[in-house]
């Protein structure tokens, strides 16, 4: 019984994965999920809670995997003792503009599947996301019970940034000795890079959306096979190298055979050729003359001359 139980568990939640990471597919606008959030937002706020106190937002089951806090704050009390939201610190300065009275200030935690959206919408090639997407937004909050009519404020930092503390939410270890970069996304689409201010807290000017990247590895298969192919290669060289060495090798040596060989022939031909004959005398080799005469002839018909 446990153990269907159990098993019951691990199908249900892999059916909430699988729900929500199609409903992240569908949604593809990084704004429209913004808006999304936001009147999702609205609609479960209570207007009872306390001006200035965190209240974390239920979403619905097909918004598995964002976390939402939110906090009404008035503009002077803001910019004078600043604020702690989640991760966010809004140090005293900070300005809402424009704002009557009172502005709602909203925390994204899009977590790993969600935050796919960002990196699909911006140009992040040679980058990767070692933390979920953190957004900070603002809205109008006036005496207005029912929330009618929200629209987007701005934050502005004063003389000291936004902070956003990243500690306990990044994937990433410091044990390769890696430091990420800060990634805020902007409204036009671009990415702008940064350093950290101190290990994995980043520093903004405005409200937005904020993660960290490092550079993208290489993949561990890629570089096996890189190390493959350099290692083949060498080899080729290598093999191709000796063996034309070898064949040099050989060439020289069948010549300086060939030479000598041909040396010896034509030492050969030459004393064949000889018109006398060559002999030892010692140690020293000479010619020598044939040993046959011509035999004289005597003449018996000899008639001497008249006196």
């Amino acid at each position: 019984m446990g153990s269907l139980f159990y098993l019951t568990l691990v199908v249900l939640s892999f059916i909430c994965a699988v729900l929500t990471k199609t409903e992240a597919q569908k949604i593809q606008s990084a704004r429209l999920l913004d808006l999304l959030i936001r009147d999702i937002t609205f609609k479960a706020y209570d207007t009872r809670i306390k001006t200035g106190t965190l209240h974390t937002v239920n979403l619905p089951a097909n918004f598995s995997g964002i976390f939402v806090d939110t906090a009404r704050f008035r503009c002077g009390s803001l910019r004078r003792y600043g604020a702690q939201i989640k991760e966010f610190r809004l140090c005293t300065g900070v300005s809402v503009h424009p704002c009557a009275e009172r502005v709602m200030v909203v925390r994204q935690n899009l977590g790993y599947n969600w935050s796919s959206i960002y990196y699909a919408n911006y140009n992040l090639s040679g980058y990767q996301l070692v933390s979920p997407i953190l957004g900070l937004l603002a809205y109008n909050a006036g005496t207005d019970v029912n929330f009618s009519n929200p629209f987007e404020l701005g934050i502005e930092a004063g003389e000291q940034p936004i902070s956003i503390d990243f500690k306990d939410i990044t994937r990433m270890s410091n044990e390769l000795g890696m430091r990420p970069l800060c990634a805020s996304f902007e409204g036009d689409g671009k990415v702008i890079l940064a350093r950290e201010t101190k290990p994995y807290i980043c520093a903004a000017k405005r409200h937005g959306h904020f993660g960290l990247v490092i550079n993208k590895p290489i993949p561990v298969q890629l570089r096996k096979r890189v190390s493959q192919w350099k290692v083949a290669v060498g080899s080729s060289v290598g093999s191709a190298l000796g063996a034309f060495l070898l064949g040099l090798l050989l060439v020289a040596m069948l010549v300086k055979v060939k030479k000598h060989s041909r040396m010896v022939e034509m030492e050969r031909r030459a004393y064949e050729e000889e018109a006398l004959q060559v002999s030892m005398v010692g140690h020293v080799r000479a010619p020598t003359a044939s040993g046959t005469r011509t035999t004289p002839r005597i003449e018996h018909e000899y008639i001497p001359p008249p006196h």
